[in-house]
């Protein structure tokens, strides 16, 4: 189980100490990922978690820190047994979508369906927010199938509005503040603005492990996001 004392490994993870207070634990592929983050935050919210101060998501990595001993923590995890994520049935963050985007139609012929199909086909699926990185409040979200997963574009963008609905490898993603970025964007998001909220109690709406689903804007709606507990009147690679 352990190589050097101090590193736990089983067929499904590595885990090994980070500095002194933080175990990063790492997972071969973004299901298994999701499904480990998942378990954490199921034992943390039964209180069979022993303390840990923050858990981190990454595209194939959790980082629990604020953990005191990180070396009898990477032994328990090595013994876990981790189910699969489900698609349970509670509330999903809505984010409304015009499907609009300069590279609907380059996205549609990848997909084998005309442009005005995208849509019904993005918005037929639940996502989850798998980590969160790049800027404040924009969310990795996976859920797309594997037929449905589109490369970067060759030549990045140097300016990509906020609230840009974008696809890259098997994410999704809401651009919530113009930047740079090199995804292929499909729609607008009307008013980005709940996306990230400083004056929020929790700033980012999209949180790792959040349920989402995207739904078609109407034409002159100014679309704001709902669902849980998170809306706008409410305290492939790493990279875009």
């Amino acid at each position: 189980m352990t190589d050097d004392g101090r590193t736990a490994r089983t067929g499904a993870l590595t885990a090994r100490p980070a500095g002194a207070h933080a175990l990063l634990v790492e997972l071969p592929d973004a299901e298994r990922t999701a499904a480990f983050h998942a378990e954490v935050l199921r034992r943390r919210a039964a209180g069979t978690l022993p303390p840990v101060e923050e858990i981190v998501p990454g595209a194939r990595t959790v980082l629990l820190d604020g953990v005191p001993d990180p070396e009898a923590l990477a032994r328990r995890v090595a013994d876990w047994e981790v189910p699969p994520v489900t698609d349970d049935t509670g509330d999903a963050v809505e984010i409304p979508v015009r499907y609009d985007g300069p590279d609907l139609a380059d996205v549609a012929a990848m997909w084998g369906v005309g442009p005005d199909e995208v849509g019904a086909l993005h918005g037929s699926h639940t996502y989850r927010v798998a980590f969160c990185g790049f800027a404040p409040g924009f969310g990795y979200l996976t859920g797309l199938p594997p037929r449905l997963h589109v490369p970067r574009r060759s030549t990045p963008r140097t300016r990509v509005p906020a609230g840009a609905v974008a696809l890259a490898g098997p994410y999704s993603a809401v651009y919530p503040r113009a930047t740079p970025g090199g995804w292929q964007l499909i729609g607008t998001m009307p008013d980005p603005r709940p996306l990230w909220d400083p004056a929020r109690e929790r700033a980012a709406l999209l949180t790792p492990g959040a349920r989402v689903r995207f739904v078609t804007a109407g034409g002159s709606t100014a679309g704001t996001a709902t669902g849980g507990t998170a809306s706008a009147g409410t305290g492939p690679e790493a990279g875009a």
